[in-house]
């Protein structure tokens, strides 16, 4: 059994996570970073439904603003980590409330 078929949910769903990034940030320029043209990529195949509920047709534009900590117009590992726990924290809270 490799490590990964032994590993508990949370851990599995921490793979993912580092997966998910490093299959988008490979693409181009700094590999372990997402372009502005990754993010995006990332965000419609990944988190296409949350796309679709945002009226504003600049949501990408204002993601990647609110991520990039640093300002160097790329996304790292910790600020996309830092938007799925925000995602992640929002549908908690929706979930329960409409429980």
């Amino acid at each position: 059994p490799t490590a990964s078929a032994m590993a508990s949910q949370l851990e599995g769903a921490m793979e993912t996570l580092i997966n998910v990034f490093h299959h988008y940030s490979g693409k181009e320029g700094d590999k372990y970073k997402l372009s502005k043209k990754e993010l995006k990529e990332l965000l419609q195949s990944e988190l296409g439904c949350f796309l679709e509920t945002q009226k504003d047709a600049g949501a990408v534009e204002k993601i990647m603003q609110d991520l990039d900590e640093n300002g160097d117009g790329e996304v790292d590992f910790q600020e996309y980590v830092v938007l799925v726990a925000t995602l992640t924290v929002a549908c908690n809270t929706f979930f329960w409330e409409n429980a």
